[in-house]
């Protein structure tokens, strides 16, 4: 049994991560129970991760996989064959449609298909302009700024 949590304390005292809460609340959610197909998430480097979709029976032109803003849909539909006459059939090869939440700044640098194994590499590349940087002190706001670059210089 999983219990709500209530984020309401935080939109008291927080601006603009609205879209985390609700990502939170969405996970605490009951999913639907489908848990075909099995699938791994592993993080192969300090920003690089992988989704691995067990896909066996499924050929390229069988899958299809949607990167939009934060979202990444992985669907796959098997072409019926109505000539076939099944004395048994145990293979689950339903359609299907797996939904990942990404995280900003994450896109998907590859996807290959593998031995009944649909491998799907991310990074996450955070812009320039969001990343830490040395700010300079100026005791006299008439001076130079000790890091500001001169033109032509090529040492930062």
């Amino acid at each position: 049994m999983r219990t709500q949590i209530d984020f309401s304390p935080f939109y008291r005292s927080s601006i603009g991560f609205d879209r985390i809460f609700d990502q939170l609340e969405n996970a605490a959610r009951p999913q639907n129970g489908d848990n075909w197909p099995p699938y791994d998430i592993v993080k192969t480097g300090e920003e690089a991760y992988r989704i691995v979709l067990a896909v066996a029976g499924f050929a390229e032109n069988e899958l299809s996989i949607t990167h939009e803003r934060n979202l990444l849909v992985i669907e796959g539909t098997k072409a019926d064959s109505d000539e076939l006459q099944y004395l048994h059939h145990g293979l689950a090869l339903r359609p299907f449609a797996r939904r990942f939440e990404l995280a900003d700044h994450v896109r998907v640098t590859g996807a290959k298909l593998e031995n009944g194994l649909l491998v799907i590499d991310f990074n996450r590349e955070i812009p320039e302009e969001m990343k830490p940087r040395r700010i300079a002190i100026n005791a006299d706001a008439g001076k130079k700024p000790a890091s500001k670059r001169i033109e032509g210089d090529i040492a930062a």
